[in-house]
């Protein structure tokens, strides 16, 4: 459920004491666990630590991301794959065609300088 206009977005007061505090920089980043809190403005440009249950993923506030939550771009669970036996099969047709594509490679590499001669 959205939250009401008349109260306006919801940002941690702790999180904008450190925005205010830390400066810009490509080293900086300010570690946050509030994940339900709402990009502003004045976050731009900044890099958020965004905890995630497990540790802290850097997001870097661009101009699209304001409106939508800090919590959205760190995904608290990791996807491995989808098994089955297609899977296993579709799997071992790439590492095939990647074997023949690399041993093709240096054979017409080594052909090609030979042709200069």
């Amino acid at each position: 459920m959205a939250r009401s206009l008349k109260k306006g977005p919801y940002t941690d007061p702790k999180l904008l004491k450190k925005l205010s505090k830390f400066g810009h920089g490509p080293n900086v980043v300010i570690k946050t666990w509030s994940r339900r809190s709402q990009i502003t403005p004045e976050m731009i440009g900044y890099t958020f630590g965004v905890h995630n249950g497990k540790d802290f993923l850097p997001v870097n506030i661009t101009e699209e991301m304001v409106g939508h939550r800090l919590g959205e771009f760190s995904p608290t669970r990791k996807f491995v794959k989808h098994g089955g036996k297609m899977q296993k099969e579709l799997e071992m047709q790439a590492k095939e065609a990647e074997k023949a594509k690399a041993a093709a490679a240096p054979a017409a590499g080594a052909a090609a300088p030979a042709a200069k001669k």
